[in-house]
């Protein structure tokens, strides 16, 4: 840890929602207080996501790398892995670039659940990370090593969906 009190690992997982909300939430915090944060986003792609219009206006960057195509465990193309590793690739420089206090690793835990990118080269990520840096990865089935290795581990769980009867996606609330 830096003599700022910063530089844990955080992992939001978990079937609930509100993973990526929550990191995005700590961003808004981190830049309400001057930090630099950095967010790259595994497997995602699309410029219709609101908070990622907002952190935009904000002026920070947010680095996406998806096929823009649905995946799932064991059903992944070349394409999907050559992105996810390109979005590892850049997360581990800008981890160790000494520009970022906080980076937001969004939905890693999903890339390395469906075997895009192995559990060896994210903790040697962690590990050469510049120090002070914060570390938020998120989504759902965060492996075991990674759990381990953080400083702190939430599991969004899920009691009640209005998915469950049937209310699609609303622009604004889950996008």
């Amino acid at each position: 840890m830096d003599k700022n009190g910063l530089g844990l690992l955080h992992v939001y997982t978990g079937e609930g929602k509100g993973k990526t909300t929550a990191a995005l939430g700590l961003a808004l915090r981190a830049w309400g207080h001057g930090l630099q944060v950095g967010v790259v986003q595994f497997m995602k792609k699309g410029e219709d996501y609101g908070e990622i219009l907002a952190l935009r206006r904000m002026g920070i960057e947010v680095f996406q790398f998806g096929s823009g195509k649905l995946i799932t465990k064991g059903r992944h193309c070349q394409d999907d892995v050559d992105c996810a590793k390109r979005a590892l690739d850049l997360s581990s420089s800008m981890l160790r670039s000494g520009e970022f206090d906080l980076m937001i690793l969004d939905e890693v835990n999903v890339a390395l659940y469906f075997g895009l990118i192995s559990i060896g080269e994210v903790l040697d990520a962690m590990r050469q990370r510049d120090r002070g840096v914060e570390v938020i990865c998120t989504g759902r089935n965060a492996p075991e090593e990674l759990r381990k290795y953080a400083d702190l581990v939430t599991v969004m769980t899920v009691e009640k969906h209005p998915y469950d009867e049937g209310l699609e996606a609303r622009k604004g609330i889950e996008y």
